[in-house]
């Protein structure tokens, strides 16, 4: 199954309640903006490997906190898991990104920190325990970051940070330290940010990422 090479097919992950499906409203019309086509994936462990044959890119989208007994750290007290079914379904779809270097990718606040475990980093699990500046993440509030990526003002809502990338490079940080995205430099596009740009207003670090996504697949599509 192939997309038009002008709209590639990107797959979003989704969160899991304990009866449906959730995905914030604005994921799906960015990648359409960036003339993308949106697909919402389910957490079928069994689809995983047709998910990575049918789209053109992916992205991990926010959600709640990993469980990181996974990586045998304990997980906080203060922390609220995601569901267990999503974390396995989106491990084993990193597992398959990793023998697919080609498809690029694009992870979001949980997307990033899950992007960034996989490639062996930390996790920060309680920002109000060990930053001062912790409030600045919370709230739907706005703060600065600047880097490689850009420089600008994001939409921020994160208890959680990476402290160490792993086998991924930090390309943006916010004024008080917090590692705000990563990249792989070996592959055609993997990108985490720990902001959400589907509600972020600065163009470059907003739509501007949906839209570098995918022009990339178009990339990918084509080969």
């Amino acid at each position: 199954m192939t997309a038009p090479q002008s709209q590639p097919i990107i797959g979003i992950t989704v969160d899991l309640t304990a009866e449906r499906y959730q995905l914030g409203r604005s994921y799906g019309p960015m990648v359409q903006r960036a003339a993308g086509l949106p697909v919402i994936l389910p957490c079928c462990l069994e689809a995983v490997d047709a998910y990575l044959g049918i789209c053109h890119g992916f992205i991990l989208s926010g959600g709640d906190d990993p469980i990181m007994e996974h990586w045998g750290v304990k997980t906080h007290p203060k922390a609220n898991p995601i569901d267990p079914q999503r974390q396995a379904f989106e491990l084993a779809l990193l597992d398959g990104l990793t023998e697919r270097p080609d498809l690029p990718v694009l992870g979001i606040c949980l997307g990033m920190q899950m992007m960034t475990l996989h490639a062996g980093g930390r996790l920060d699990q309680h920002l109000p325990d060990t930053l001062v500046t912790a409030d600045d993440h919370w709230g739907r509030k706005q703060h600065a970051v600047s880097g490689e990526l850009g420089r600008g003002l994001v939409h921020s809502h994160h208890r959680q940070a990476i402290t160490d990338p792993g086998a991924l490079r930090v390309v943006a940080t916010a004024p008080d330290g917090v590692i705000e995205a990563v990249q792989a430099v070996d592959r055609r596009f993997y990108l985490g940010v720990q902001w959400h740009p589907e509600r972020t207003e600065e163009t470059d670090l907003g739509r501007g990422l949906f839209e570098r996504l995918i022009a990339r697949c178009r990339v990918t599509a084509s080969c």
